[in-house]
């Protein structure tokens, strides 16, 4: 088949990946000239968590996560697999434990092995847990060789061109526009996020660090060369432009938290925008005549990006199957 993706975020640029390695004919058209801040998988933390992120997320998100880190291992560079660390203040040990609860495949790590794992951490906090069988990446990189992965491929990249799904050509059409789409997709919203990117020479952390936290639970992902993404906030709304300063301060403030290093850090990047979600925070597969909607990986994009291409794969190419994430037709959810 010929078929045409419109959007080169990080669900697209999956989905064009998929089609085009099962041997299809595939265009992909994105506004942008390249992949880059105007995409919200620009500014992702790029981890490969599925076992933390069980402590809020639904369970596709755990098992289907995992086989994420096997795929973006096989196609893009920077792949680390240094596992997580989850930490919390004296204070918060609490919610230490409920994390431990909601989670699994971890180890209760005490003050001594968190030095052996961080030892800028060393003597900061006596407990925490170790995810060893999780990993991240750096997203600007993953976008960039996914490109060049699906040049390879010999997909047609038009890049700079702004295309509505009902004039796309092909035979079939995979709307991959995130909430550029939230006019023809119900019950899709925003959750704003807001992060840091700092350069902070004199911190050497080798593995995303979670610190818990009452309002803002915060992460550090190293991204080398002494520089690192701070997030992220999740707030509900669909304003994608402005950091606020109280974020900001709360960010900042958490990551002093971490490691007083940190207070000597350059703010290189402020990043907000707003990822789209459903109301049960799971992707969805929506028909709507010969356009198949791809929408809602909430802040899994880089978790779930590769089930839900591969899903919208198998729907395009043996339409009498039913993926986990297919919602049926999209005209029928707009009338129920």
């Amino acid at each position: 088949m010929k078929i045409s993706v419109i959007g080169g975020g990080v669900v697209g640029l999956c989905v064009a990946t998929v089609l085009a390695e099962r041997g299809q004919e595939v265009t992909l058209f994105e506004r942008a000239e390249a992949p880059g801040p105007a995409s919200c998988s620009w500014w992702a933390g790029g981890m490969l968590a599925p076992w933390c992120e069980g402590e809020s997320a639904e369970e596709p998100v755990v098992r289907l996560g995992r086989d994420a880190i096997s795929w973006w291992s096989e196609r893009v560079g920077g792949v680390v697999l240094n596992g997580s660390l989850v930490v919390a203040p004296p204070r918060d040990t609490a919610d230490l434990r409920r994390f431990a609860r909601m989670t699994e495949c971890h180890e209760a790590v005490d003050g001594e092995r968190i030095a052996e794992l961080e030892p800028d951490l060393a003597g900061r906090f006596r407990q925490g847990l170790f995810f060893a069988g999780e990993g991240h990446l750096d997203p600007r990189r993953a976008l960039a060789d996914l490109v060049a992965r699906l040049q390879g491929l010999g997909v047609d990249l038009r890049f700079g061109t702004d295309m509505l799904p009902q004039d796309a050509p092909g035979d079939r059409v995979v709307d991959c526009r995130g909430l550029g789409a939230a006019a023809d997709v119900p019950d899709l919203r925003g959750v704003k996020g807001e992060m840091l990117v700092l350069h902070a020479p004199d911190v050497s952390l080798s593995r995303p660090v979670r610190l818990l936290h009452p309002r803002i639970p915060l992460y550090v992902v190293p991204r080398g060369e002494g520089v690192f993404m701070v997030g992220a906030t999740m707030i509900e709304s669909g304003e994608r432009w402005r950091i606020t300063a109280r974020s900001m301060m709360e960010l900042l403030g958490s990551a002093y938290t971490l490691t007083p290093a940190f207070a000597e850090a350059e703010i290189l990047e402020t990043g907000v925008d707003a990822r789209p979600a459903f109301p049960d925070n799971l992707p969805r597969l929506l028909r709507d005549g010969r356009i198949l909607r791809a929408n809602g990986t909430y802040r899994h994009g880089y978790l779930l990006s590769p089930a839900l291409a591969q899903q919208a794969a198998d729907l395009l190419l043996h339409p009498e199957t039913e993926p986990e994430f297919f919602h049926g037709h999209n005209r029928q959810r707009r009338s129920a």
